[in-house]
């Protein structure tokens, strides 16, 4: 446990807790706490003025696809996100990355050996843009869902390949990280 910018900070394994003493309760759990919890470790500020989900699913108008049946509503967002153990929501497509934080993501996941991913260019549809910024309550592109879960962006994901918590999480969905191949083969020589 930790506390930084006036918010406790505790992690178990890829589970953070946030706790912001005004609220006087968990703020978030599950991965995009770990997102936040990172951010805080950085040094970085919270955004605590973003809408609730439940506000920005409740289409009320003041956003493209936060309204029903749209590419960018919550139902549909969700069909997208579960759709596929992995799911990347990027700029452009993974042959052409068009940032390069959408490229990285890419090239982290290839790294892994994980070319069996969905991917949703945004730039093509600014009501799935707007939709997945309200889903996960996140601001920025790209986005890496894992089994339906919010994982975060490039930094997180290069953080977890860092420190290996990708190849764990991985394993969970019954992929392989091509990076063990590759320690084994190091080991052998």
């Amino acid at each position: 446990m930790g506390t930084r910018n006036g918010v406790e900070v505790a992690r178990s394994g890829c589970v953070a807790r946030c706790v912001k003493p005004s609220l006087g309760k968990a703020a978030m759990s599950g991965s995009l706490c770990w997102l936040r919890a990172a951010s805080l470790l950085r040094g970085a500020p919270l955004r605590w003025g973003a809408r609730p989900l439940s506000q920005a699913a409740a289409g009320d108008g003041s956003s493209p696809g936060g309204g029903e049946g749209g590419r960018g509503s919550r139902e549909s967002v969700e069909r997208l996100v579960r759709a596929h153990p992995v799911v990347v929501f990027m700029k452009g497509n993974p042959g052409q990355p068009l940032c390069g934080f959408s490229n990285a993501v890419v090239q982290i996941l290839r790294l892994h050996g994980v070319q069996d991913f969905q991917a949703y260019d945004v730039l093509q549809d600014a009501d799935l843009r707007q939709g997945i910024k309200n889903y996960s309550n996140w601001p920025t592109i790209p986005q890496v869902y894992l089994n339906g879960e919010f994982v975060g962006g490039c930094d997180i994901l290069l953080q977890m390949h860092q420190n290996g918590d990708l190849v764990e999480e991985l394993k969970k969905l019954g992929i392989r990280s091509a990076l063990l191949d590759a320690e084994k083969d190091q080991d052998k020589k």
